[in-house]
C-alpha cells in the first residue's frame, strides 16, 4: 500500500510547478484558477505563492500592410522591422482553507487569473497595430466542498463562487479616417470591469492510495458593463467616454494524482478554455451606437495537458518534475503559438505545520507568423504583418504553507 503522507508534498509541488505552466497559456491566462488548497487535510491551512515569469517574444521581419498610412518606408519616419514583444512579470495567489466538522472544508482565497503585458513600442512599423497593451485582473473566491464514502474511497461535492475586476489599456498609432480625419497621434484605450462568476464540480478520492481524480467546471465571468475613455487628443483633440461588453472565458479542467510506488507519485491533467469568444470587441461612443474602436484577437479555445512524477526523499525533503504542452490560441494573426515547458520543484518541511517550496520552468514559444487573416468572415491583421522565430519563456516561484 502507498502510505498517505506522500499526498500532501507531492501534491504541493505539482500546484506549484503548474503556477509556472499556466502563466504562459494561451489567451490572456495568467495564474488561471486553482483550488488544490481546498484538498489539504489539515484543519486550517494558509498558503501564498507568486511566480515571475520572463517570456521572451521577439518579433521579426515585420511590415505596414498601407505604407502610406503608418510607419513603413513610405510613410511618416520609417520605423524598425523588429520588435521584443514581451514584459517580465509578477502573479501572485494567497489562500486560507479551514475544515467545518469532519465531512467539509471551505477556502478563501485571492489571484490574479488573467492579464496581458505586450510592448513592442513606438517605432516599430506595427505601431499601428500595437504600442503597448497591459490587462491585469484580480479574483476573490469563495469554494467549499462535501465528503462522504464511497466504496473504498470517498466522494467530494464542490461549489463556490467568485467575484472578479478587469482593467488594461491599449496604445497604438491612430491614422486618419472618418472619426479621426486631422493625422497620425497615438491612441491611449482604458478600459474596467467587473462581474461574478460560479464553479462546480467533482472528486473522488482514496487517501490509503494517495489517489485523487478531480473535475471542475469554472463558469464565464460577463463583464456586461466595461466602461472607459479614449484618448485622440494627439489625433483629433478630442476624449470620448466609451462602453462596451465582453465575458472572461468558461474552463473545464482535470486533474489526476496517483500513488505508483512507495514514496512516488504520479500526476496529470487537461485543461479547456473558451478563449474562441474572444474576437473582435467593439466599444462604442457612450450615448450612441458608434462603435469608435475595437479589440482584435480571433482567439480559437485553448487546451493545456500536463504531466509529471513526484517524490518524497525525506520527511522534510520532496521534489516533482513536470511536462507541459499548450496549444497556442492564434489563428495566423497574433503571436500565441503552441508552447512546450519542463518544470522542476523541491519542497522542504522543516516541521509538520510549516512547507517552503520553490519552482523553476524552461519553455518554449515556438516560432510562427501574423499577417492578414478572414475568421469568420471578418477580417484581421490589415494593418501589419511580421514573424517570429522560436522563444524561449522562463519562471520562477515561491510558496510558503502553514498549517495549524
Amino acid at each position: 500500500m502507498i502510505k498517505r503522507h506522500i499526498s500532501s508534498a507531492a501534491l504541493a509541488l505539482l500546484a506549484t510547478g503548474l503556477v509556472g505552466t499556466e502563466a504562459m497559456a494561451g489567451g490572456l491566462e495568467r495564474g488561471g484558477y486553482n483550488i488544490d488548497l481546498l484538498f489539504d487535510p489539515s484543519a486550517v491551512t494558509a498558503e501564498g505563492s507568486t511566480v515571475y515569469v520572463m517570456p521572451d517574444r521577439k518579433l521579426k521581419n515585420a511590415k505596414d500592410v498601407d505604407p502610406s498610412d503608418g510607419l513603413g518606408s513610405n510613410g511618416f519616419g520609417g520605423g524598425t522591422t523588429t520588435a521584443k514583444d514581451t514584459e517580465n512579470y509578477w502573479n501572485s495567489r494567497v489562500g486560507i482553507k479551514a475544515a467545518i466538522g469532519s465531512e467539509a472544508d471551505c477556502l478563501v482565497d485571492y489571484s490574479q487569473p488573467w492579464g496581458a503585458h505586450s510592448k513592442p513600442g513606438a517605432n516599430w512599423v506595427g505601431a499601428q497595430s500595437n504600442i503597448e497593451t497591459k490587462i491585469k485582473s484580480e479574483n476573490y473566491g469563495l469554494t467549499c466542498s462535501y465528503r462522504f464514502d464511497a466504496g473504498p474511497g470517498q466522494i467530494r461535492v464542490i461549489g463556490g463562487g467568485f467575484y472578479q475586476e478587469v482593467s488594461g489599456f491599449k496604445d497604438r498609432l491612430v491614422v486618419p479616417d472618418a472619426l479621426t480625419p486631422f493625422g497620425n497621434g497615438v491612441g491611449h484605450l482604458e478600459l474596467k470591469g467587473d462581474g461574478w462568476g460560479w464553479r462546480a464540480g467533482l472528486a473522488y478520492e482514496i487517501p490509503e492510495y494517495a489517489f485523487r481524480a478531480s473535475l471542475v467546471y469554472n463558469s464565464e465571468v460577463k463583464l456586461d458593463n466595461i466602461t472607459g475613455k479614449l484618448d485622440l487628443s494627439q489625433v483629433n483633440g478630442a476624449n470620448y467616454n466609451v462602453y462596451g461588453s465582453q465575458a472572461m472565458p468558461d474552463s473545464v479542467e482535470l486533474k489526476v494524482q496517483s500513488g505508483i510506488a512507495p514514496d512516488w507519485l504520479a500526476f496529470g491533467s487537461v485543461k479547456w478554455v473558451d478563449w474562441s469568444q474572444f474576437q473582435q470587441i467593439p466599444f462604442y461612443i457612450k450615448g450612441t451606437n458608434i462603435a469608435i474602436t475595437q479589440l482584435d484577437l480571433g482567439y480559437r479555445d485553448g487546451v493545456t495537458v500536463v504531466a509529471g512524477v513526484g517524490h518524497k526523499f525525506t520527511d522534510q525533503w520532496s521534489g516533482a518534475v513536470s511536462l507541459s504542452w499548450d496549444r497556442g490560441t492564434s489563428q495566423g494573426y497574433g503571436a500565441q503559438t503552441d508552447t512546450w515547458a519542463v518544470g522542476a520543484a523541491v519542497s522542504y518541511a522543516p516541521t509538520k505545520n510549516v512547507e517552503f517550496r520553490l519552482a523553476g520552468l524552461v519553455g518554449l514559444l515556438t516560432s510562427g507568423k501574423s499577417g492578414t487573416v478572414v475568421i469568420d468572415g471578418k477580417t484581421y491583421g490589415d494593418d501589419a504583418t511580421y514573424s517570429f522565430g522560436n522563444d524561449v519563456v522562463t519562471a520562477l516561484n515561491a510558496n510558503l504553507k502553514v498549517k495549524f
